[in-house]
C-alpha cells in the first residue's frame, strides 16, 4: 500500500512526540525499535509495535485460543476461561501496570496478545505430550512454537513468512524459551507482562476452581494470602456471600497484586534513574512483587498445585488428553497422507515428526478430539 509521504511522516512524528512525552526514558521507544526481518515501510497512524499487536489479533492462531483450555476442560462446563480470555486478562492488567510505570503500552499488549498464542490443545498436559512424543527431535515448548508461528506457519502477506514482527516482540518471546540463556535481561515490558501472567493465574484459577467445587473459599482461607483478602473484602462490603463474595475476593486478589509490585517496582525505577530502555536491561534490577508478597504468592500457587490442578477429576481429563494425542503423533507420523498439504510440504524439509507437532499443537481442544475420532480412536497407540 501507497501511503502519502507527509501524512506518514506527520503522523509518525506525532507518535514519537507523544512516547517522548509520556513514557519513561527506561521505556522502549518505538523509535528505537531495531526493525523487523524483513524490513517494510513505515505506516501512517500507526506505530510498529501498534502493528504487531494487530497482526497478531488477526492472526488464526489467536482465533484458535478461544477453543483451547486453560486450566479446565469444556466438558466441566462452559464458564471457566479459555487461553484466549486469560491472553485478554494478562493484557489488561499489564497495560494497567505499564501506564503507571510509563512504559510502552502498546508493546506490553503486543507481548501479552502474543505470549501464549503457542499453547497447543489441553493445556500443560497436551504440551506434556508433545514433549513426550518430540523428545527425539528436542521436545515441544509452547513459548518455542510461538515463534514458530510468527516466523514460518502464518502466511497472510506475499512479501515474507509468518507475521514479521518487530525484533523486539520476537526476543521477547525468545527469552521466555529459555531464561537461563545469558544476556541482558528482558525488556521492561516484557516484564511486566510476565508479572501480569502470575498475577492472573493466581487470581482466575482460584475463581474457576471455586466456581467448579473443585475447592471452597473457606478451604482456601486457610492460605494466608486469600485469608487476609477474604478479611479486607468482609470489612469494606459486610455480610456477602456465594458468588459476590466470591467475585470481590478475585477482584480484591489483583488488587493487592497491582498495588503491591506498582509500590515495590515505583521506589526501585526512582532510585535507579535508568536513562533508557538498554541501561535498565543490563541492571540487576527486575519487575516484580514485595519479597513478602512472593512467599504468599508461593503458598497459593502451591496449594493450587495440591488441591486443584491435581484434582482427580483434572487428572483423568488430563490422562485421557494425553493419550489421545499421544495416538495421534503416531498415527500421523504413520500415515502422513492424513495431514494437510501444507503439514506434507512441511515434513519434506523438517522432518515428518516436527511436523506431525507442529499440526496438533496448532488444533483446538475440540478439532483435536474429533480428528481422534474420525481417524484413530480404534488404532493401535
Amino acid at each position: 500500500m501507497v501511503h502519502d509521504d507527509f501524512v506518514t511522516s506527520v503522523v509518525l512524528q506525532t507518535v514519537a512526540q507523544r512516547e517522548a512525552t509520556l513514557l519513561a526514558p527506561y521505556a522502549m521507544h518505538s523509535a528505537d525499535s531495531k526493525g523487523r526481518k524483513y524490513p517494510e515501510s513505515e505506516q501512517p497512524y500507526r506505530g510498529p509495535f501498534q502493528r504487531d499487536r494487530d497482526r497478531i489479533v488477526h492472526s488464526s492462531a489467536y482465533r484458535r485460543l478461544s477453543g483451547k483450555m486453560q486450566v479446565f476442560t469444556g466438558e466441566m462446563g462452559d464458564y471457566h476461561r479459555t487461553r484466549l480470555t486469560h491472553t485478554h486478562e494478562v493484557a489488561s492488567i499489564a497495560r494497567t501496570i505499564g501506564r503507571a510505570l510509563r512504559l510502552n503500552e502498546d508493546l506490553i499488549e503486543a507481548l501479552a496478545l502474543f505470549h501464549d498464542i503457542g499453547h497447543p490443545p489441553f493445556g500443560h498436559a497436551g504440551e506434556d505430550a508433545l514433549n513426550e512424543c518430540l523428545a527425539d527431535q528436542g521436545g515441544f515448548s509452547h513459548n518455542h512454537y510461538a515463534l514458530v508461528i510468527a516466523e514460518q506457519l502464518e502466511a497472510r502477506y506475499q512479501s515474507f513468512p509468518g507475521l514479521n514482527l518487530t525484533f523486539e516482540v520476537l526476543e521477547s518471546q525468545a527469552t521466555r524459551v529459555d531464561k537461563t540463556a545469558g544476556g541482558p535481561a528482558p525488556l521492561l515490558e516484557a516484564q511486566v507482562v510476565e508479572a501480569a501472567d502470575s498475577m492472573t493465574y493466581d487470581a482466575h484459577d482460584t475463581d474457576d476452581a471455586v466456581k467448579l467445587e473443585l475447592v471452597s473459599l473457606d478451604e482456601l482461607a486457610e492460605i494466608p494470602l486469600i485469608r487476609d483478602t477474604i478479611s479486607s473484602v468482609r470489612q469494606r462490603f459486610g455480610g456477602l456471600r456465594g458468588k459476590l463474595l466470591r467475585k470481590a475476593v478475585v477482584h480484591e486478589l489483583i488488587d493487592r497484586q497491582v498495588t503491591d509490585l506498582l509500590q515495590t517496582t515505583g521506589r526501585a525505577l526512582a532510585r535507579c534513574r535508568f536513562a533508557n530502555a538498554d541501561a535498565a536491561r543490563r541492571s540487576e534490577f527486575r519487575i516484580g512483587p514485595s519479597p513478602t508478597l512472593a512467599e504468599r504468592k508461593e503458598q497459593l500457587e502451591s496449594f493450587l498445585y495440591q488441591r486443584v490442578y491435581r484434582h482427580p477429576q483434572l487428572v483423568a481429563v488430563r490422562s485421557r488428553a494425553q493419550q489421545q494425542l499421544r495416538a495421534m503423533f503416531a498415527g500421523y507420523c504413520r500415515r502422513p497422507a492424513l495431514l494437510p498439504q501444507k503439514f506434507r510440504d512441511r515434513a519434506e524439509t523438517i522432518g515428518i515428526a516436527v511436523a506431525v507437532g507442529d499440526y496438533l499443537a496448532g488444533m483446538t481442544d475440540r478439532y483435536c478430539e474429533q480428528q481422534f475420532r474420525l481417524y484413530f480412536e480404534n488404532q493401535p497407540t
